[in-house]
């Protein structure tokens, strides 16, 4: 298979009084090589400062969840599993500091939701973890970073599709699934609940022609209410 980059990306969600939970997502910058002008989940490359916390912490597989908290923290300003001044923090990072230098992290707020590693090129490909988590009580509002993103918000996975749908948003393919299985539940406890249900096994699609066009599929044994969508439709990075 292609080589690729490693990733990690969390959902973070709150409820609502009235309504479905709420998902923070930020829109992707136009001018972004990857996923340019998209809405996507916060997230990006697992850096070797993720790894080498990981292992100073005894488990090399915590660098994906240490990467999600890292990348939530610079792209919107949000803390997960760090106590401290989230502004401090993110601009120590943008200055170069790793995960390690901000503070202790605890990633067991992070639950593993799914892995996808798509096949196709020519564009890069990633291989990404998923993480749910819920919003603290006290975190701080989201602010955009402004450099990769140039907005943030708060959506309900329903509302977001409905947007992709009329045209007025752009989801990946994979962003889509993800939404589509999140729309099943009506609170933050729910969704946690479903992660900790399905096994969290690597997803990549393939192609699947039919007697209506080509298709892209994905296993129907992972959670995922749609598993197949019209090629001419999908969206990619």
């Amino acid at each position: 298979m292609t080589p690729a980059i490693p990733a990690a990306t969390l959902i973070l969600l709150r409820d609502r009084a009235v309504g479905p939970p709420e998902i923070l997502m930020v829109e992707r910058a136009a001018a972004m090589a990857f996923a340019g002008g998209a809405l996507v989940f916060p997230g990006g490359r697992i850096d070797p400062g993720d790894e080498a916390l990981a292992l100073v912490m005894g488990d090399g597989d915590l660098a994906p969840r240490l990467a999600a908290i890292r990348e939530t923290i610079e792209e919107a300003g949000i803390a997960i599993g760090v106590a401290g001044d989230v502004d401090a923090m993110r601009a120590r990072l943008a200055q170069g500091a790793t995960i390690g230098e901000i503070g202790p992290v605890d990633p067991s707020p992070l639950i593993p939701y799914a892995r996808w590693r798509p096949e196709h090129m020519p564009v890069r490909v990633f291989d990404t973890w998923f993480f749910v988590a819920r919003l603290p009580d006290d975190a701080p509002a989201a602010v955009v970073d402004a450099t990769e993103n140039v907005r943030t918000l708060w959506t309900s996975a329903r509302d977001a599709l409905a947007a992709a749908d009329r045209g007025d948003a752009a989801l990946l393919f994979p962003t889509r699934r993800v939404l589509e299985r999140l729309a099943q539940h009506d609170d933050v406890a729910a969704v946690l609940a479903d992660a900790r249900t399905w096994p969290v096994r690597t997803i990549t699609p393939w192609l699947e022609r039919q007697s209506d066009g080509d298709w892209i599929r994905i296993p129907d044994d992972l959670g995922y209410p749609v598993t197949g969508e019209p090629a001419t439709r999908a969206v990619r990075g």
